[in-house]
């Protein structure tokens, strides 16, 4: 189609430029025999020049030329819109990398709090379980005296020297420093120690007084009875004399 247009636009400059020729030579010929002037010639060649351009058409190779720059702007743009879309789209998968290593960040610091926290809690309960162990251990050790109120020869009085003695005999050895210390301050050692307005007798005070006929019918006169009724009785109620002495401490009495 193209080099048909393109033999038509030849032809038709062809045309002209001859028509062109031939208008000049006769208007020339004329001229001479009605005697134009020189001036008459120049016009109208001129005039038959531009009427032959005006008829000739574009060059062919310029429809080429257009054609291949309207190419060439569709593939930039459409390179610029590929880039365009490129960008885009590794923005968006760089936004949801970093969305999911936000997730897996958390889960991770979740995951490590957790096992901070059950290994507290395991470290915690081990120590508790320790303790108790401990406190057990020490329980039972002060539960097994030495020596029994039975071992020792009863006598018609005692020193306070004497009853401490005992006392090492029969209170382990872990635990005598609490019981002394509760026995100090209910009677300083004194047996036969009376509390006028409770009634409460002996080393350790007992209230009532009676009470200590569980351990032995002599609980009056023998400290060693007195003293097997004051262990078990803290034992029993807190555990050790230690812990006797801590609640005796915090309240004054036991």
């Amino acid at each position: 189609m193209l080099e048909g247009n393109r033999v038509s636009r030849i032809s038709v400059r062809g045309f002209a430029v001859a028509s062109a020729t031939a208008v000049t030579t006769v208007g020339a010929v004329v001229g001479v025999a009605s005697g134009d002037t020189q001036s008459s010639k120049s016009n109208d060649i001129e005039t038959t020049a531009s009427d032959a351009t005006l008829l000739a058409d574009i060059p062919a190779g310029q429809h080429a030329q257009v054609q291949t720059t309207s190419v060439a702007q569709q593939a930039d743009a459409q390179a610029m819109a590929a880039d365009t879309a490129a960008k885009k789209s590794a923005a968006e998968a760089a936004r949801k990398q970093a969305a999911k290593d936000a997730v897996a960040k958390q889960q991770a610091a979740e995951k490590a709090e957790k096992a901070e926290k059950a290994e507290k809690e395991a470290a915690a309960k081990k120590a508790a379980e320790k303790k108790e162990r401990e406190k057990a251990a020490e329980s039972k050790a002060s539960r097994s005296s030495g020596r029994d109120a039975s071992d020792f020869a009863p006598q018609s009085s005692y020193t306070v020297a004497q009853v401490q003695a005992m006392a090492r005999q029969m209170v382990p050895a872990g635990q005598f420093q609490c019981f002394s210390n509760i026995v100090n301050h209910e009677s300083t050692w004194n047996y036969k120690a009376t509390n006028a307005s409770s009634g409460a007798y002996g080393l350790v005070q007992a209230l009532p007084a009676s009470k200590m006929a569980s351990a032995g019918a002599d609980w009056r006169t023998n400290p060693a009875t007195q003293i097997k009724w004051g262990l078990n009785y803290m034992n029993d109620r807190y555990g050790s004399p230690c812990g006797a002495w801590d609640f005796w401490q915090n309240n004054n009495w036991y």
